[in-house]
């Protein structure tokens, strides 16, 4: 099964926002990426849950394909899955998040819980900021605006202290003038700054079945955290990947997809 970002889009609360769909008869599944993300970083999953589950994932504001908005808060990006399921007449679904996607997702679920029936977070903490977590927020100011090939993107970014531009270069595209990338450099710096903060009453507001999944190698999420979220939440499960970081989907897809059809079925 292919699933591919084409040229889906809805008007969502005046704005434009893309999606992917995998389409068919399957249970669908929203799924909701990270900063600096697309959708189509969920497409090794869709077509691992296919055809049981339907995967739709959204393009966030900013991001993608998407249209920009100067309000990057936490709450915009709230109220625009929030439409965005309402719109398509999905909910209540089973709602799955990485990273700020996760954060996203659960907070859908204490403001809207009559649209989610289950949660699945990946690296999304309840709590986000210094000393807890040692780098909140990516500085991107200085990442180059334009590259003449894609190798040289990528140099660029690695450059300033990424190991692997691999995840950021999905949103990576040709324009006239040469490479670059499709979100603007200063809007996710914003919007990282406003994810900073403590989330844990948005994360204990609601006992809907959830799943927790944790890179032990992450930088982001700290395993201590990832165990106390699973402890003080009701019908949480957490799943712990050895070996995996952050983008744990991308380090172990199989396991990955393994953990969230069996969380998917087992209710």
């Amino acid at each position: 099964m292919t699933f591919s970002l084409t040229t889906q889009t809805l008007t969502v609360r005046g704005r434009r926002l893309a999606y992917a769909d995998a389409g068919g008869p399957g249970t669908p599944v929203l799924a909701l990426h990270g900063h600096f993300g697309r959708a189509r970083a969920f497409a090794a999953l869709a077509a691992a849950l296919a055809p049981e589950f339907r995967v739709v994932a959204l393009e966030q504001r900013g991001h993608g394909l998407s249209a920009r908005d100067d309000d990057v808060s936490p709450d915009a990006y709230v109220a625009d899955a929030a439409a965005f399921v309402r719109a398509l007449g999905l909910g209540p679904l089973p709602v799955l998040g990485h990273s700020m996607g996760g954060v996203v997702a659960f907070r859908l679920a204490a403001h809207h819980p009559e649209l989610v029936r289950a949660l699945i977070v990946e690296e999304g903490g309840a709590l986000n900021r210094r000393p807890e977590v040692a780098h909140p927020v990516l500085d991107v100011r200085d990442w180059p605006r334009r590259a003449p090939t894609l190798g040289e993107l990528r140099r660029q970014v690695e450059a300033r202290g990424v190991p692997d531009a691999g995840y950021f270069l999905e949103s990576a595209v040709e324009r006239p003038d040469g490479w670059g990338f499709l979100f603007d450099h200063a809007d996710m710096l914003r919007s990282q700054e406003a994810l900073v903060g403590d989330w844990w009453p948005d994360w204990l507001a609601t006992d809907c079945p959830a799943l927790l999944l944790h890179g032990l190698d992450s930088f982001v999420l700290p395993t201590a955290m990832a165990r106390e979220m699973a402890r003080r939440r009701p019908g949480t499960a957490l799943r712990e990947f050895p070996g995996c970081g952050h983008w744990l989907h991308d380090d172990d897809p199989a396991g990955f997809a393994a953990a969230v059809r069996e969380f998917l079925t087992a209710w």
